[in-house]
């Protein structure tokens, strides 16, 4: 398809860079379409867009502790904290091997480990796991885990769907990350040696209910496969994020995985931008045909205050967002030279309902810790 040299409108005072050489005094926020790719305006205001003095509504933003969450027992029975007809958002820990075998019938799971390590098992062979790990379990995989030290999992079910790999575009296929650092499971002896002929139960998730399957053998007792069909690991310390010193590129540059309605993004440690005109934090903006849910792993995240390992914020559509006020305070001083996080971003296209184990862990004052005497959770 052929790509004609756009032409932009412009009214008033404003930068011909979006993102660079601010004019004075001013806060630039974007207005955009399609998450980051469609047409985009950039507005150059006289106060920061988040300095609102109350909001209220379903537009709130909101930020959850899910270290206050009690989340044992079988992954279908972790609580979900917000979830729609095509996404769903659990936290779950699993402290001992697990004694029955999980199956999800609704929808490709990936697993991001936040804490432990261990050896999963599933239909394709066995892997070893460590924090950090991204597990993608295709739909209708049998699986079960084997902590050596208690494992806590962020569990996005992409509901009646597939994940897939971005489009890397012109930065070609082993940018980011290369496909060969992905790791599948293998059949070894470990494997064999899990292989027994003692009744097993199966619990499948289906239409958000549980089944139960009892099988008189351990159905994990494959010899060998092929295929281009398989369980994949990679670390957040395989990516290599996309950088440049002279513009700060938008969160959907991070794009790990993608399914049909969301796309989730890794954020990982960089060096900041050094232009002296390029900002050095996330640019304010509203992002209208995206919900943005966030879960912070380790590090401190730069564009946030008072948050630590283990929350999650949940920006809906139609809410205008961007960095708190001591985090751009620093970003316009060059601070610091490089970020020092690691995060998962969920960004949806359809409304995300918040549940009522979200509820439980809620910090209620998220929404005015925007404002700079906001030092309370």
């Amino acid at each position: 398809m052929k790509q004609w040299i756009p032409f932009s409108l412009g009214q008033g005072t404003y930068s011909r860079q979006a993102h660079c050489d601010l004019p004075e005094g001013t806060f630039e926020r974007e207005v955009g379409k399609e998450g980051f790719f469609g047409p985009a305006t950039h507005f150059y205001h006289r106060h920061p867009p988040t300095s609102w003095t109350h909001i209220e509504g379903s537009i709130r933003p909101r930020a959850f502790d899910t270290n206050q969450l009690e989340t044992g027992g079988s992954p279908w029975t972790a609580p979900v904290l917000l979830k729609n007809h095509h996404c769903q958002i659990r936290i779950w820990q699993c402290d001992s091997p697990m004694k029955q075998l999980a199956r999800n019938a609704d929808g490709d799971d990936l697993l991001f480990v936040h804490a432990g390590e261990g050896r999963l098992f599933c239909d394709y062979g066995h892997l070893s796991y460590r924090d950090g790990d991204y597990i993608l379990l295709p739909r209708g995989t049998l699986w079960r885990l084997e902590p050596s030290a208690a494992t806590r999992l962020l569990m996005i079910e992409a509901t009646n769907s597939s994940y897939r790999l971005p489009d890397k575009g012109m930065l070609g296929p082993n940018a980011i990350f290369d496909p060969a650092v992905l790791d599948t499971p293998v059949i070894d002896d470990r494997f064999l040696e899990q292989q027994h002929d003692n009744e097993t139960l199966v619990e499948v998730k289906r239409l958000d209910g549980i089944s139960r399957i009892t099988f008189p053998f351990n159905p994990l007792d494959a010899i060998g496969w092929k295929g281009n069909l398989s369980v994949v690991k990679v670390n957040w310390r395989d990516i290599r994020p996309v950088m440049s010193h002279r513009y700060h590129v938008p969160p959907s540059a991070h794009t790990t995985f993608l399914s049909d309605r969301f796309v989730v993004c890794t954020f990982c440690p960089r060096p900041i931008e050094s232009d002296p005109g390029a900002l050095k934090v996330p640019f304010f903006h509203s992002n209208d045909d995206f919900e943005e849910f966030i879960f912070y792993h380790r590090g401190e995240f730069f564009s946030r205050d008072n948050i630590h390992p283990g929350m999650t914020s949940y920006h809906p559509y139609g809410f205008t967002h961007g960095p708190h006020p001591g985090a751009f305070r620093k970003g316009a001083k060059h601070v610091n030279k490089e970020t020092d996080e690691v995060a998962v971003m969920v960004d949806t296209r359809d409304a995300l309902t918040v549940t009522e184990s979200a509820q439980q862990c809620e910090w209620t004052g998220y929404a005015q810790s925007w404002q700079t005497s906001s030092t309370a959770k």
